[in-house]
């Protein structure tokens, strides 16, 4: 009688296992299919546009005004890239975004380490003032300063060229750049810049050779952010640029008509494709960095 008193609660603890792995293995599930319904409802969202845009890239003018959204173009070839690339003048507008927003993210990006460099690692009086003078500059609305912008490159002399944009681009985009550049130098212990200068370095190559290194990805994160906010510009470009040989891909987008004003769309899309396309292998291309960046200045050394 002694051991099957002893073997009772023996076999009875197992037993309770495998009901409650069968109560959590249908929740499992459920959260499986739910997670995994969402996940193709974003990629539909995201994907969809694309591959509508896509497909509209090889579409006559005749098929957008007669045919359903949805339906495949009749002929799969590359006329419409011709025309926008041509006809359009999209290689003229590529040329002159690349000339104005290349050379000013250089600048943003030189001096904006610069300063963050200055407020956040060397000690002087006065410091905390002009980071605060600099996020003031990002709560300045850019619609406030084109009218006398425009007034004062008028007197100037420099309408009529790329210069009031890239001064502009410039100018706009230093406050965020020296915020977030400050942000990722106060991450960096400060012992690696005294034995930089007790080894004998001075602020400029302790800058350079020390500094610059270490916030290599944020240049990266930075330099995507502040590049993704030129590139795209409208409102600026719109306003300094007068002649259609000074327009800037995006206000040569606007420039996709025909006759009495009508809009052709086949070439239209076709030259926002190249535009997304050239933009979308630059953040594939600098993805990773982009990544070690943002979680580099979340981390204090």
């Amino acid at each position: 009688m002694t051991s099957v008193d002893t073997a009772v609660p023996a076999t009875s603890a197992p037993l309770r296992r495998p009901t409650a792995r069968r109560r959590t293995a249908p929740r499992r599930r459920l959260g499986q299919v739910v997670s995994g319904a969402l996940v193709a409802l974003l990629l539909v969202i995201v994907v969809g546009p694309l591959v509508w845009m896509l497909l509209g890239s090889f579409k006559t003018q005749t098929e957008f005004l007669e045919q359903p959204v949805w339906a495949l173009p009749a002929q799969w070839n590359f006329d419409n890239y011709v025309f926008a690339w041509t006809e359009g003048n999209f290689a003229q507008y590529a040329s002159n975004s690349v000339l104005t927003v290349f050379p000013s993210l250089l600048l943003v990006l030189l001096f904006g380490s610069m300063a963050g460099f200055a407020l956040e690692v060397l000690v002087w009086k006065g410091r905390g003032a002009i980071l605060i003078t600099f996020l003031a500059g990002i709560m300045v609305p850019t619609q406030m300063i084109l009218l006398p912008l425009f007034a004062a490159y008028f007197r100037l002399g420099l309408t009529g060229t790329l210069w009031p944009l890239l001064i502009t681009y410039t100018a706009t985009s230093l406050p965020l750049a020296v915020f977030l550049m400050a942000t990722f130098f106060r991450a960096v212990p400060r012992e690696i810049f005294e034995a930089a200068m007790l080894d004998g370095a001075g602020i400029v190559r302790s800058f350079f050779l020390v500094g610059l290194p270490m916030v290599r990805n944020a240049l990266f994160t930075v330099g995507l952010v502040q590049f993704f906010m030129l590139w795209n510009d409208l409102l600026i470009a719109l306003t300094f640029t007068n002649s259609g040989s000074l327009r800037t891909l995006q206000v040569g987008l606007l420039n996709f008509t025909g006759q009495f004003g009508s809009v052709q769309y086949g070439p239209l899309f076709a030259a926002i494709c190249l535009n997304v396309v050239a933009i979308l292998v630059i953040y594939l291309f600098l993805n990773k960095q982009v990544q070690k960046g943002l979680t580099a200045g979340a981390v204090k050394g």
